[in-house]
């Protein structure tokens, strides 16, 4: 039996069915007001928590599994601090704890390529790259991967963690799937320093299909990035508007334009309470280089990205059909 948290969102639109077609046996930990018709179509079995730090639910949880995938973890580029530490690092407390004590054989942590913070322009971001988080998102995903690396030494909890870079695909209304997709198609048509930042594409199955890998064959203590090939922002606007047959001109705007709005938008963020539609910390993801290498993955676990094209095409046919 297979843990998984996380599996109501969107990774987890990949993962769960990923898993269940290998044949494993997967019980989700879900919130009582959580979406799970999907999951019960996959003949997951559901567990119960109100919270994923609530240390005796997530017990409950963990007894008789071999396998957890935690996947779970709060994601946006505006919001304070508790609400992610308390996801992100209380929630994998208590998932490491509950996982030591049922005596799990495998420990799959999603982590995330950003906990490395600042870029270094030309410097490939491999395993061993430095971490300088720089937001509330990072910092808390980068302690939360410290906790697991402690589990794995001090308590013997064999645990893997994977780096995924960003996600796109579909199930995503998000991040890259916003940016690169979704606003293009709406005729919201920019780009920053034209168009040659680089970024760090990956297709939410292929993180699915790294997790399956790892299961099998990853190493335990060990890191891997998970992505595609790095891309500079036009390559992307460019193999995006060619298949959506849209006009592939962008409107290159400012950085300092950009950074004001995003300043006033976050300032004014603190009264409305709802995340601005450029929050300020987006800069530290669009406009650094992010050139990641999944190279020790591609040798230890096989994985194998698919094309950005292909994903790219299966990303814009699942949002025209919405």
């Amino acid at each position: 039996m297979i843990l998984v948290t996380g599996a109501t969102g969107f990774l987890g639109r990949h993962l769960v069915p990923r898993l269940r077609a290998a044949g494993y046996p997967v019980r989700a930990l879900v919130r009582p007001s959580s979406q799970t018709q999907f999951l019960q179509e996959q003949g997951v079995e559901l567990a119960y928590a109100d919270d994923i730090a609530a240390a005796a639910a997530v017990g409950r949880a963990c007894q008789g599994c071999e396998m957890v995938v935690h996947a779970a973890g709060q994601f946006r580029f505006w919001g304070d601090l508790p609400a992610f530490w308390q996801t992100n690092v209380g929630g994998t407390a208590a998932i490491l704890e509950a996982a030591t004590a049922a005596g799990v054989k495998r420990f799959i942590h999603i982590s995330t390529v950003v906990v490395v913070g600042r870029t270094y322009p030309g410097r490939v971001i491999d395993e061993n790259h430095p971490c300088q988080p720089q937001d509330s998102y990072q910092r808390t995903k980068w302690e939360a991967e410290q906790l697991a690396q402690r589990y794995q030494r001090e308590r013997g909890l064999p645990v893997i963690i994977l780096r995924p870079a960003a996600l796109y695909g579909p199930w995503g209304a998000y991040a890259f799937n916003r940016l690169f997709f979704r606003e293009p198609l709406r005729g919201w048509r920019i780009k920053v320093n034209g168009g040659r930042h680089v970024t760090f594409p990956v297709y939410a199955p292929d993180v699915a299909e790294a997790v399956c890998l790892a299961l099998q064959h990853g190493r335990s203590g060990e890191i891997y990035n998970i992505a595609d090939q790095p891309r500079d922002h036009n390559t992307v606007n460019a193999i995006v508007s060619d298949l959506a047959g849209i006009s592939p001109r962008r409107l290159n705007v400012p950085v300092p334009a950009v950074l004001t709005l995003a300043q006033v938008w976050t300032a004014l963020a603190r009264f409305t309470q709802r995340e601005p539609y450029y929050p300020i910390n987006l800069a530290n993801y669009v406009f650094q280089d992010w050139i990641v290498s999944a190279a020790k993955a591609a040798a230890e676990l096989g994985f194998r990205p698919t094309p950005f094209i292909e994903g790219a095409r299966a990303t814009l046919e699942w949002m025209l059909r919405r």
